[in-house]
């Protein structure tokens, strides 16, 4: 469809559009719509931070001192200055009235022809005693970047990171490359469990420990201990550990307020169709906000199809929503980890595995019928795509399944 198409056939006017969420996702999004029609929207949009989007997968460079925001802001104020993009940083959306399309704010109403809700996800805080002290805080934007960095003047001061996850690695890492005292606690038995088995997390551990991290698994906080402020952390087996600074790193929930208020279909999130429509067809949700077939994303590539699809329907061309299977390739403190598929191993699997400690290299493969089904990697990861491809395609690998575990270039060669 065209963009004359997708103005008012009365007036001729540009439709309006209203995003709620100046994130990663929304700003996918607006990149996609305006490459493919510049002129089909009049575009609002409303923001809780006071500031223009960035790569919040970047904070961690910044909490460390190795990046400035200004190294991962990715529109820029000139950027929406081009496109025409009335900006509403710093003012929260309270209300959507969708009898009257409008979305409520401190301003007053704002009228959308087309809704896109891209509120994203929000810390899940655990529910302890002493959770409310001054110096407890969740990473997930600037304002707890800076927060944190505030607290985290000296160094040598006490930081207590609740969660091994990716997050709290992350901060914990930024943190001890400041010079403070570090200790991760971690509820479950190994580290990054969504996204590493025992022998990588254990080989994790190691590289963490050896650059000075305390790492403690299977540790299950009881409470925050202080007077006003955070001063310590308690275990439920008797141990404390000093804090002057708590972060939590425990989890995410996506963020589904406004859309519940508004009446939305809401499981875990907002609910969407393969075209990101919610139960309302004027409004789509895009992000870690949305639930597609039960599934609510928190990695930037599904994410980023989503927008994809969310900006051509919107502009009436065809879209489908298509989750494939995805890789996750992260740098954890210096350490390249990337895994994919079933990397645990379900009943009736085979397992192939190469370690070598000394050069801090593990990969381990899962077959299943004569084909790759997971994979996880530890310190070389440049094959990484390769196996993902060959999980996505579900290959044949027995031309090459000896010489598969060696990589790409050798497999290719033997079963040439």
């Amino acid at each position: 469809m065209s963009t004359r198409h997708l103005r008012d056939r009365w007036t001729g006017r540009r439709r309006k559009l209203v995003v709620i969420g100046a994130g990663m996702a929304s700003g996918r999004m607006l990149d996609h719509l305006f490459r493919m029609a510049p002129d089909a929207y009049h575009v609002t949009l409303f923001g809780a931070e006071p500031r223009v989007n960035y790569n919040r997968i970047m904070l961690s460079p910044v909490l460390a001192g190795e990046a400035a925001f200004d190294d991962i802001v990715t529109h820029d104020a000139a950027w929406y200055a081009e496109h025409g993009v009335a900006c509403r940083f710093g003012e929260t959306v309270t209300r959507i009235d969708r009898a009257a399309k409008t979305v409520h704010s401190r301003n007053g109403e704002t009228p959308y022809d087309k809704l896109v809700i891209a509120t994203g996800s929000t810390p899940f805080i655990i529910p302890v005693a002493g959770k409310e002290l001054q110096n407890v805080y969740s990473f997930r934007d600037l304002d707890d970047v800076n927060a944190m960095l505030a607290v985290a003047a000296r160094p040598g001061m006490n930081v207590v990171v609740l969660g091994g996850g990716l997050l709290g690695l992350e901060a914990a890492a930024a943190l001890r490359a400041r010079g403070m005292q570090v200790a991760v606690l971690h509820l479950m038995g190994h580290l990054m469990e969504r996204q590493l088995d025992p022998t990588a997390a254990q080989m994790l551990q190691r590289w963490l420990e050896a650059r000075g991290v305390e790492v403690h698994c299977r540790a299950q906080t009881t409470a925050i201990l202080g007077h006003k402020r955070a001063e310590a952390v308690l275990l439920d087996d008797g141990r404390i550990f000093p804090a002057d600074l708590v972060v939590m790193a425990t989890g995410i929930r996506p963020e589904t307020r406004i859309a519940t208020d508004a009446g939305l279909t809401i499981a875990r999130g907002i609910v969407v169709d393969d075209q990101t429509r919610t139960s309302d067809p004027d409004i789509h949700a895009v992000g870690e906000c949305a639930e597609h077939d039960g599934v609510c994303y928190g990695f930037v590539e599904p994410l980023y199809d989503m927008a994809a699809v969310a900006a051509a329907v919107m502009l009436g061309q065809a879209g489908s929503f298509r989750p494939v299977q995805f890789g996750t390739n992260l740098k954890v403190t210096g350490v390249n980890v990337f895994s994919a598929g079933d990397f645990v191993g379900a009943a009736g699997t085979e397992q192939i595995k190469y370690s070598d400690p000394g050069r801090g290299a593990y990969k381990k493969l899962v077959i299943a019928d004569g084909r790759l089904v997971g994979v996880v990697l530890f310190g070389d990861t440049a094959d990484g795509p390769w196996y993902l491809d060959l999980i996505r395609s579900g290959a044949v690998i027995e031309p090459f399944r000896n010489d598969i575990i060696f990589g790409r270039a050798l497999a290719e060669q033997q079963a040439a």
